[in-house]
């Protein structure tokens, strides 16, 4: 079983006190998300789990607890999502240097090979034109180049709360279909050149196979592969996702970050 940690919220951002008890325990409680009154314990214990994917915005909690959770026998690797976005998007993005710091710490207990750089979502609008993406993308991969494995980058999906949200920012209006304009293709074309250039091998996550041409190809997020098991795909996920079947312990509308374009709140 692998358990993500998680889609639905920043975990280790903001609750991990929370899992390290949850691990203590050697279970947790998954409530339906769609049926609070539908309840199940699953095992957290080390012969129950193939491995934990972790998502965050800011590692400097993992790093701290890394070496715990090989001690106790567990494999994990963590996606972290960076994008600079301005504040009006992202109110409470950790700070970049803590962010930077934390990945050191946490590539020096782990390795760069179990770090993803998430770069999404990807957003076009005259607050994120063409040019900030350059500019921004060229700087993180020019600090983190050396402490990730890899770089996965996926278009803004809609959705009904968060495109109020979007709608409610004065002055925001996002290209729409913008993983279909010529635009977008240069963006892509762009991304592509300066991740080569740090060596960052790019990867998308559920989008089409368009992106294919300029040497991006799918990315499964959540990979049994990386724990050394074959897993069956997820089919509850979204069209031209790849990842494996897992368990998400999250909650919804509980992160703290409160991206304005997100979709988990």
């Amino acid at each position: 079983m692998i358990i993500s940690v998680s889609r639905r919220t920043d975990i280790p951002r903001y609750y991990w006190d929370w899992f390290l008890g949850e691990l203590e325990r050697g279970e947790t409680e998954l409530i339906n998300p769609f049926n609070a009154h539908q309840r199940r314990m699953i095992s957290l214990l080390p012969d129950d789990v193939d491995g934990f994917v972790f998502w965050t915005r800011d590692p400097s909690r993992i790093a701290e607890s890394a070496g715990l959770l090989r001690d106790r026998g567990y494999q994990f690797y963590v996606m972290v999502s960076i994008t600079g976005y301005p504040s009006v998007l992202e109110p409470h993005a950790p700070d970049l240097d803590k962010v930077f710091t934390g990945l050191l710490r946490l590539r020096d207990h782990i390795g760069a090979e179990r770090i993803f750089w998430r770069y999404d979502p990807i957003m076009l609008s005259p607050l994120t034109p063409l040019a900030d993406h350059e500019r921004r993308f060229r700087y993180l991969a020019e600090q983190i180049h050396t402490l990730v494995s890899r770089c996965i980058i996926s278009f803004y999906d809609p959705y009904k709360k968060s495109e109020k949200r979007l709608r409610g920012l004065d002055g925001f209006i996002l290209v729409e279909n913008q993983d279909r304009v010529p635009e977008a293709e240069q963006l892509v074309n762009m991304l592509a050149g300066i991740a080569h250039q740090y060596k960052i091998p790019l990867y998308s996550c559920a989008e089409p196979g368009w992106l294919s041409s300029y040497g991006i190809q799918a990315h499964a997020c959540i990979d049994g592969s990386m724990f050394g098991i074959r897993s069956e795909k997820d089919p509850h996920q979204r069209p031209f996702c790849s990842c494996d079947r897992s368990v998400d312990i999250g909650t919804y509308g509980t992160c703290q970050a409160r991206c304005v374009y997100c979709y988990a709140w």
